[in-house]
């Protein structure tokens, strides 16, 4: 079902996924997606993130400066360390509780308490460290609903951050993504993976790669699969372009097939 431009900013408008907490009831006008099919978006956006392990649910990856957490490796500064991508773990904390989950002390504290990655490995194996890990491994619902709650309160931010004339067909284009079970594990993995889109710091050369610069590069679909393939196209051409413009000293050639091969997850069914 088509929904009017207008309908379904008001419907969405409202949740803010970094800065109030998101809901991660079905919006209006989009598909439900049933308990069996949030399950399997959940194991395949562990699998991208961490391969699936345990010990992948906390990581730093070598260039970073900051620890990555959960299934949706959710990022977390340290204290006086801000960086150009934005920070989701604080989101995600006030999301549990929010609900009433209780978590572990380590997961609640202000900013991530390493330093650098040095002190992160040396804490690798402590027992705090293990407690937080199995939390997370225990959770993957919740984290799986953040992660929903996330991609469906973002909308009504890409529109106002899009030039007015391309409102509509980005609009028009989520529309047809999210038609099927399929194509909403794309728009709600693609979120996590890179982002919004909106952030001005997440550019190089003044190019973003988000989700408003992948939904806005589309060629013209129908609803279904082939909006999903469509959109998987146009990630991989949005991440090309992004390691082509980035720094050479961020040494981003490294992760090419590995992102386009997380893409063409878009592109077959759930």
């Amino acid at each position: 079902m088509k929904i009017p431009l207008i309908a379904l900013t008001i419907a969405l408008i409202g949740c803010s996924p970094f800065s109030s907490t998101p809901t991660a009831a079905a919006s209006p006008g989009l598909p439900s997606l049933s308990s069996s099919q949030k399950t399997a978006i959940g194991k395949k956006i562990w699998q991208n993130e961490c391969a699936g392990s345990v010990e992948g649910l906390t990581s730093w990856n070598a260039g970073e400066n900051f620890p990555s957490l959960g299934i949706g490796h959710f990022i977390w500064y340290p204290a006086g360390q801000p960086g150009p991508f934005t920070e989701s773990w604080p989101a995600f904390v006030r999301f549990c509780q929010s609900r009433g989950i209780d978590m572990p002390a380590l997961a609640q504290a202000q900013h991530a308490p390493w330093r650098n990655a040095a002190e992160f490995r040396r804490d690798f194996h402590s027992p705090r460290m293990k407690e937080l890990r199995q939390w997370l491994a225990s959770h993957v619902e919740i984290q799986t609903d953040f992660i929903i709650a996330r991609s469906r309160a973002t909308l009504p931010q890409l529109l106002a951050a899009a030039p007015a004339q391309d409102r509509a067909r980005i609009t028009a284009n989520y529309q047809k993504v999210a038609s099927t079970a399929q194509g909403q594990y794309a728009l709600i993995d693609y979120v996590n993976f890179k982002g919004d889109g909106i952030n001005p710091q997440e550019r190089y050369q003044g190019k973003g790669w988000g989700l408003l610069q992948v939904l806005g590069g589309m060629k013209n679909v129908s609803h279904g699969p082939a909006a999903a393939q469509e959109f998987a196209a146009s990630a991989t051409r949005v991440l090309n372009r992004r390691i082509d413009l980035s720094p050479p000293a961020r040494g981003e050639e490294r992760w090419r097939a590995g992102w386009t091969n997380r893409c063409q997850t878009y592109a077959r069914p759930l």
